[in-house]
């Protein structure tokens, strides 16, 4: 890691917490649950609900959609994983249910813990950005498998900020974490998200999980590498 770095932001998916979690647990139970969302009555739902109708009849020009119609759109949209902010919200209120009542367990590599640790103790400031909803990244780092990480963030990012693809995003979120783009390590399996960052001058590190192979010039197996 190069000495002038003041900030690490970390994806969560194919990083710090393997794909196989997001597809093969958050997904499916967000999908055999999503029908409970019709007995929530927080503004947080039906402000999802709006805006998921809102953009179905921009995307459509079908408006007034109903309640059933609406969950299979929805599920419809879970299955293609698309990155609107009224699934990830609806998906985010889901999981902290399930988070809560132990039903599920985050999972998270074995070297996160002591990196986060050690760059933290050295003075870095730790950040997250990830398509997920920020409720859905604070939740995932509290309840996970390798216990409560949550305190080594002192900040979240997800695409209300903008695309993970787009190099004005990372140019957003370094003015809002108050550093230069130099100053800020971005940590992703996605080259393409790589690129983003490198083009604002962002620093940037591929990580290689298991089942991937390296796509960019500077890429590691795991955080105790960088």
């Amino acid at each position: 890691m190069k000495p002038n770095i003041k900030f690490i932001l970390t994806d969560i998916e194919g990083t710090t917490t393997s794909v196989s979690f997001v597809y093969d647990v958050l997904f499916p139970y967000f999908r055999e649950h999503v029908a409970d969302l019709l007995s929530f009555t927080s503004s947080e739902v039906t402000n999802a609900f709006r805006d998921a109708r809102l953009l179905h009849e921009q995307e459509t020009g079908i408006s007034g959609l109903e309640d059933t119609a609406l969950l299979n759109l929805i599920v419809s949209w879970s299955l293609d994983d698309r990155k609107l902010t009224p699934l990830k919200t609806l998906q985010g209120i889901l999981w902290k249910n399930a988070y809560e009542s132990g039903a599920i367990k985050a999972h998270v590599y074995d070297d996160v813990p002591l990196a986060l640790s050690k760059w933290s103790t050295a003075g870095i400031q730790l950040a997250v950005f990830s398509s997920g909803s920020i409720a859905a990244q604070k939740l995932l780092f509290k309840y996970a498998n390798q216990g409560d990480l949550s305190s080594f963030f002192s900040a979240y990012f997800d695409t209300t900020s903008g695309s993970k693809r787009d190099s004005e995003t990372y140019s957003l979120i370094t003015k809002k974490l108050g550093c230069q783009p130099q100053e800020l390590l971005f940590l992703s399996d996605i080259q393409a998200e790589l690129e983003a960052a490198s083009n604002a001058g962002c620093d940037t590190i591929q990580l290689v999980r298991p089942g991937n192979i390296a796509t960019w010039h500077h890429a590691v197996n795991d955080f105790s590498q960088i």
